[in-house]
């Protein structure tokens, strides 16, 4: 809106403060509203843009659109943008689509209009193929306006639910984010939050204690460190404001525009790809653990490993990286944590990142040292047959390059679920410290020879004496590469250059799953 002068000076008076106002809105709330953001230690909604995106890029869509409701006192106040930002810029001269929902307008509440525009804006990025980052910042449905506010919602979940594996969905937590208005980032790719600033629930600490008398605050019920310990909600906590804009930005650089397209690349100059340090990662006792981020960070390019859910299910690990400049899409047991076992979290985590790779185009590389599925009534109880299908079906369904790295242990169910040959797998490697078999060899022993130990003269002795025959027929990998199951047995320090050339080789893949609608994975 320009200056204008009027001839009737109550006209101007009028135009002179619907002027300021709307200065105030497209400020973000006037420089009153920024200080008390700032002294939250939030950043304001355009502040967050301003930092996440190319400087000068910025194109807003919608910046004049005001609320229709005139109930409840709603007529009396009009704020240019509805509590809501929208538009597209660049990050690293890529095309990206962004809504900021700014809290120091009506609460950053979900009006008709407010939905309005990020529809139209998860339109034009799914016609555009581009991804689209959404800075939650709001008190839920604006409750004056109803029903509206309601159809709001479920008309951006629809949207969600279309974009979903055509394009990158980032949602960013910046404040409150409750009721209703969780469901958006929950069908979105990747959920960031920030510590002490911003809270997910569906029902908030109010209502919960009045419901089952839990008395609990709203950083315990719903905080960044309860997101990314316990529930597995959000796949990233970070410290402030400005890291959790660091790392979309960051996550951006391993993924492509869409599902379309292949990731970014980055330029490679080949050299000594021997990595020595991979020769003494393996305990001699084979019962002791090490950490898997030992092996990923020598087998990928330097510095170039970024953890995703890194504090939840922390069994496994899954992350992007590059190898010769290539993004890859990483799945690690961690014998450092629970022994490596595959559980209920850990088998939802994994797929999840599995599926995300599989609809973007990113190879997966599996790092695989796991005993097995965790014993146990709680496991049983809720579910670990299914939850563990999950993984499974994952692997199976994916249509990206896939490799296998066996480093230690891989036994049971959990060996063919973590993507072995015979789901699909392209390639698969063992190091020669492999042991693949059903079960460990002492438990094996117990079972098989259970007549003969019993009716030994030393039963001790016998069981020792039939571990170790157990071990050396089946606790290596040469039985499993006698069959074809593996295709090389490689020493540790090869494994990068391997799999360098395994990409390469499989650069071209094409696989077609048959023709259906959908696949009914177990959820």
């Amino acid at each position: 809106m320009t200056h204008r002068e009027f001839s009737d000076p109550i006209l101007q008076q009028k135009f002179n403060e619907l002027e300021r106002k709307n200065k105030e809105a497209l400020l973000g709330g006037g420089e009153k509203r920024i200080e008390q953001q700032h002294a939250k230690g939030k950043l304001t909604a355009r502040e967050r843009i301003h930092l996440l995106l190319d400087e000068g890029s910025f194109e807003e869509m919608g910046k004049f659109v005001m609320h229709r409701c005139k109930d409840f006192g709603l007529d009396k106040e009009y704020y240019l943008g509805d509590g809501v930002i929208t538009g597209f810029g660049t990050i690293n001269g890529r095309l990206v689509y962004v809504f900021s929902q700014d809290f120091t307008v009506f609460g950053g509440s979900l009006s008709e209009t407010h939905a309005e525009k990020i529809v139209k804006l998860m339109d034009l990025a799914m016609k555009n193929g581009a991804p689209l980052i959404g800075l939650n910042d709001s008190g839920g449905a604006r409750i004056q306006e109803g029903v509206l506010s309601l159809g709001g919602y479920a008309d951006i979940f629809y949207r969600n639910t279309l974009a979903s594996g055509v394009i990158p969905q980032i949602s960013a937590i910046m404040g409150p984010c409750a009721g209703g208005a969780v469901y958006s980032p929950a069908i979105t790719d990747f959920i960031f939050m920030v510590e002490n600033t911003s809270f997910m629930f569906v029902t908030g600490p109010n209502v919960v204690k009045t419901v089952t008398h839990e008395d609990v605050t709203s950083e315990e019920l719903g905080g960044a460190i309860t997101h990314s310990t316990k529930s597995g909600v959000t796949h990233f906590a970070c410290a402030n404001g400005l890291e959790c804009i660091q790392q979309i930005k960051q996550l951006l650089s391993y993924i492509p525009q869409n599902c379309e397209e292949d990731p970014p690349r980055l330029p490679y100059t080949p050299g000594d790809e021997k990595r020595v340090k991979l020769n003494s990662i393996i305990p001699s006792n084979p019962n002791q653990p090490y950490d898997m981020r030992e092996v990923i960070d020598q087998v990928v390019d330097e510095g170039s490993f970024f953890e995703v859910h890194k504090n939840f299910a922390e069994n496994i690990v899954v992350g992007f990286a590059r190898l010769a400049g290539r993004s890859v899409g990483v799945i690690g047991n961690q014998p450092a944590s629970l022994a490596g076992v595959l559980d209920i979290d850990a088998s939802v985590k994994g797929a999840r990142f599995v599926r995300f790779c599989d609809c973007f185009n990113i190879p997966l590389l599996v790092l695989e040292d796991v005993p097995g599925f965790l014993p146990g009534t709680d496991q049983e109880w809720n579910g670990i047959i299914t939850n563990g299908a999950k993984l499974l079906y994952a692997f199976s369904e994916a249509t990206v390059p896939r490799v296998t790295v066996i480093t230690r242990k891989a036994y049971g169910g959990a060996y063919d679920v973590m993507n072995s040959k015979h789901i699909g797998a392209d390639l698969n490697y063992a190091w020669p410290t492999a042991e693949i078999a059903v079960m460990g060899a002492k438990g094996a022993a117990e079972i098989i020879f259970k007549k003969e130990i019993a009716e030994a003269d030393d039963p001790v002795a016998k069981l020792n004496e039939k571990v170790e025959e157990y071990t050396r027929k089946f606790a290596n990998p040469y039985r499993a590469a006698h069959r074809g199951y593996i295709d090389e047995v490689i020493y540790p320090d090869q494994t990068r250059e391997k799999l360098i050339r395994a990409y390469q080789m499989l650069e071209n893949k094409v696989a077609k799953l048959p023709k259906k609608k959908h696949g009914n994975i177990p959820l």
